[in-house]
C-alpha cells in the first residue's frame, strides 16, 4: 500500500518538475535572445555616436573652410588678380588645421592656387561636385568624396601616395580583379569666395584625406568604447571603409598591424552600398567574431561611396549568457528542491493526522471503544478527529444497538471521507498556488539582483580601482579627455543656440560684485590684487543679468589666467557721453600679439597652449554683449597687460533712446 505522504510528494514533485522544465525552456530561450538584443541595441546606438564624431569633423572641416574664405588677405588676393600674395597664409591655414588639400579657384573653377602643391594650377575643377554646388547655391558645403589617384597627385603627391594600399584577400569578400587601391577617401568641403559687394569671385576647398589616417576611428572607440578590454583585447573596434576596402580602422591582424587593405563581406557590402541600408548583426571581422553595425557613408549627391562600421566582441556576450543561464538553472534547481522539501514537510502535516486517525480506527475494530485522536490544529482534520472522538463516545452509549450504530457509523464515515476528498483537493490546489508563486517570487528576486550588480559595477570600476593600479592613470585620462569633450560640446551649444536676452533692469555694479563673489574665492585668485573703481551714479541697463555675468565670467578668468594667477587685476565702471555704460577690465598679464588681436573674438580661436581652452568664450561673450546692442573693444600690449572695454546701451530712461 503507498503511503499518503509518498503520494502527496509525487504529487508535487510532478508539478515542480514540469513547471520547472518549462520555465527553464522559456527562461533560458528569453535570456539568450535578450541578451543578443541588447547587444545589438548597444552596437546601434554605438554606431550612431560613431556618426556623430564622423559629421563633427567633417561641421568642422566646413567651419574651417567657410572661415578661411572670409578671410580679407584670400579675398583681395583673388581681388587683385595675384594669388600668390595670399600662399603664405593659405599654407599656415593648412599646416596649423591639419589639412591635406587646400585649393582656390576663381568663379570659372579654374584652380590659381594649391597650397599643399603650388607648382600645379591652371587645371578646371568646374566638374567637382562640391565646386559645382557652392557656385550654384553661393553657400559652403561639405561631404564625403572620392578622389581618383590623378586629382590627388596633382593636389599633393604625398596624400597621394598615402592612398595606395594593396588589396588584402579576405574570406567572403565579393571578387575583385584589382590588386590595390588606389582611390583616396576624402572628407571634403568647399566655400564662395565673395568681393566686397557680395559676388562670387571664387571658391576655396580643402580636405582631409581618410585612407590610413586613423585620429577619427581611435577617438570613435576611444569615445564610444572607453578603451575596454576582454581578456587583453580592445571590445570595441571601429572602421572606414572606401566602397569595400578598410583604408582606416584599429582592427587589428593576428601580428598586431591594422588591417588596412581588408575588405568587408560581400552579404554585408550588398546591403550597405547597393541597397544604402544599414546592417547590424554577427559578423566575423578579420579574426574574431563581433556584433557589428554598418552604416553607408554618401556623397553630397546621395552616392554611397563607402561605410562606417563599429563593433564589439561577440565572446563577452556569450559569456555573459552562459553565466546567465546557469545561475537561472541554478536558481531553478534551488527553487525546485526547497520545493520538494517544503511539499514533503506539508504531505506530512496531513499524513500524520490521517495515521494517528487509522491507527484510532483500527483499535475501535478490535473493540477498543476508548480509543481516541488527539486535536491539535483548528481545520478539516481536527473536525474529523473530533468527530471520530464523539462516534467513539456514541459506540459507548450506544453498545447495546449494534446494528443502528452500524448504519450510522457507515454513514459518518462515508460524509467524513468525502469531506476529506475534498479538503485533500483544496490543501493540495492551495500548496501548488503557494509553491508557484514563491518559485516566480525568488526567480525574480535573485535575477534582479545580480543583474542590478553587473550594471553596478560596471559604472562603479574606476572608483573601484586601488590608488596604486597601473591602469586608474590610462582611465582617469579617458575620464579627463570626455570631460573636455563635453566641455567643448557644451561650449558649441552656447555659442550656436543662446537663448533670447532678457528685459530685466541691471545694475552693473552689483551684477560686477555679484560675479566676483562667485569666482574671486577659487585658488587663482590667491594672489591677484583686485582694483575696482566703480561709479556710483552708473545708470541701469536693460538684458539678462545672467548672460551678461557669463560675458565678466569669461573675460575676467581669462584675465586671471594671462597673469598666471599673479598680478593686479582693475574693474572700472563709467558712464560715457553718448548714453552707453563702460565696463572696463584691465590685468597686467602677458598680452595678445598684434598679428592675434584680430582673431580672439574668432570661434574655436585660442592662445592657450597645451590642448587648454576650447577657443570658444569670447566669441561667446561677444555674441552675448551683441545681443545687448554693445560692442566690446581690446587693447593689448605683449608683455605689459590687456584691456577690454564692454559697452552697453545704458536704459531707455537715462537715455532717450527706443531699444526696440
Amino acid at each position: 500500500m503507498t503511503r499518503i505522504a509518498i503520494r502527496l510528494t509525487a504529487s508535487f514533485l510532478l508539478i515542480i518538475v514540469i513547471i520547472s522544465a518549462i520555465f527553464s525552456v522559456v527562461g533560458i530561450r528569453f535570456i539568450g535572445n535578450r541578451i543578443v538584443a541588447e547587444a545589438q541595441n548597444r552596437v546601434e546606438m554605438d554606431l550612431n555616436a560613431a556618426r556623430e564624431i564622423y559629421s563633427t569633423y567633417l561641421s568642422d572641416l566646413h567651419d574651417v573652410l567657410r572661415f578661411t574664405a572670409v578671410r580679407f588677405y584670400l579675398r583681395n588676393a583673388v581681388l587683385a588678380g595675384d594669388i600668390q600674395r595670399a600662399a603664405g597664409e593659405l599654407q599656415n591655414t593648412l599646416t596649423r588645421e591639419g589639412l591635406d588639400i587646400l585649393t582656390v579657384t576663381d568663379r570659372d573653377g579654374t584652380v590659381l592656387l594649391r597650397a599643399a602643391n603650388p607648382d600645379v594650377a591652371g587645371d578646371s575643377q568646374a566638374d567637382d561636385e562640391l565646386v559645382r554646388a557652392v557656385l550654384e547655391r553661393g553657400a559652403p558645403v561639405a561631404a564625403t568624396a572620392v578622389v581618383g589617384e590623378e586629382l590627388l597627385q596633382k593636389e599633393c603627391p604625398l596624400v597621394a601616395e598615402r592612398a595606395v594600399c594593396e588589396l588584402v584577400e579576405t574570406p567572403r569578400a565579393r571578387p575583385r580583379d584589382e590588386t590595390e587601391e588606389t582611390a583616396g577617401m576624402v572628407l571634403k568641403a568647399a566655400a564662395p569666395i565673395f568681393d566686397y559687394r557680395g559676388n562670387v569671385i571664387g571658391v576655396v576647398y580643402g580636405g582631409l584625406l581618410l585612407n590610413q589616417r586613423y585620429d577619427i576611428v581611435d577617438k570613435i572607440k576611444a569615445t564610444v568604447f572607453q578603451r575596454e578590454q576582454y581578456r587583453g583585447r580592445d571590445i570595441g573596434t571601429a572602421t572606414i571603409f572606401c566602397d569595400d576596402v578598410r583604408i582606416s580602422t584599429n582592427v587589428m591582424n593576428q601580428d598586431g598591424t591594422r588591417a588596412i587593405g581588408t575588405r568587408v563581406s560581400e552579404d554585408v557590402y550588398n546591403r550597405a552600398v547597393k541597397e544604402g541600408d544599414r546592417w547590424i548583426g554577427r559578423a566575423y571581422v578579420v579574426n574574431s567574431w563581433y556584433i557589428s553595425a554598418y552604416e553607408p557613408i554618401r556623397d553630397i549627391e546621395g552616392r554611397v561611396v563607402g561605410i562606417l562600421y563599429v563593433g564589439i566582441l561577440e565572446e563577452p556576450y556569450l559569456e555573459l549568457r552562459r553565466r546567465t543561464i546557469l545561475l537561472f538553472l541554478a536558481i531553478t534547481l534551488g527553487g525546485a528542491i526547497l520545493a520538494v522539501g517544503l511539499s514533503y514537510l506539508i504531505s506530512r502535516t496531513v499524513s500524520v493526522p490521517i495515521k494517528q486517525l487509522v491507527y484510532a480506527s483500527r483499535e475501535v475494530a478490535r473493540g477498543n471503544l476508548d480509543a481516541q485522536v488527539a486535536v491539535r490544529s483548528n481545520d478539516e482534520l481536527a473536525e474529523l478527529a473530533n468527530a471520530f472522538n464523539q462516534m467513539a463516545s456514541a459506540l459507548r452509549r450506544m453498545k447495546g444497538d449494534l446494528q443502528e450504530w452500524g448504519r450510522t457509523l457507515e454513514e459518518k464515515v462515508r460524509q467524513r471521507t468525502d469531506e476529506l476528498v475534498a479538503m485533500q483537493a483544496r490543501v493540495a490546489q492551495s500548496e501548488r498556488l503557494a509553491s508557484v508563486g514563491m518559485l516566480a517570487a525568488g526567480v525574480a528576486h535573485e535575477i534582479n539582483n545580480p543583474l542590478g550588480g553587473i550594471l553596478a559595477l560596471t559604472a562603479l570600476t574606476l572608483e573601484d580601482l586601488p590608488q596604486d593600479d597601473p591602469n586608474r592613470e590610462n582611465l582617469e585620462e579617458v575620464v579627463g579627455q570626455c570631460e573636455r569633450c563635453r566641455e567643448i560640446v557644451k561650449g558649441l551649444l552656447e555659442f550656436s543656440r543662446q537663448s533670447e536676452t532678457g528685459a530685466e533692469r541691471i545694475a552693473i555694479n552689483e551684477t560686477l560684485e555679484d560675479t566676483l563673489s562667485l569666482i574671486e574665492k577659487q585658488s587663482l585668485f590667491f594672489n591677484i590684487r583686485l582694483l575696482k573703481h566703480l561709479d556710483p551714479e552708473l545708470p541701469a541697463v536693460t538684458g539678462d543679468k545672467s548672460q551678461l555675468q557669463q560675458v565678466f565670467i569669461n573675460i575676467i578668468m581669462n584675465a586671471v589666467q594671462a597673469m598666471a594667477e599673479r598680478g593686479t587685476l582693475t574693474l572700472v565702471t563709467r558712464r560715457a557721453a553718448d548714453g552707453f555704460v563702460e565696463v572696463v577690465i584691465c590685468d597686467t598679464g602677458c598680452g595678445i600679439a598684434a598679428s592675434e588681436i584680430d582673431h580672439i573674438f574668432d570661434p574655436f580661436y585660442s592662445t592657450k597652449g597645451g590642448g587648454e581652452g576650447t577657443g570658444l568664450g569670447l566669441s561667446i561673450a561677444y555674441g552675448i554683449v551683441a545681443k545687448h546692442h554693445g560692442s566690446i573693444a581690446v587693447e593689448s600690449e605683449p608683455g605689459k597687460g590687456s584691456t577690454f572695454t564692454i559697452r552697453l546701451l545704458a536704459a531707455p530712461e537715462f537715455t532717450g533712446i527706443d531699444q526696440t
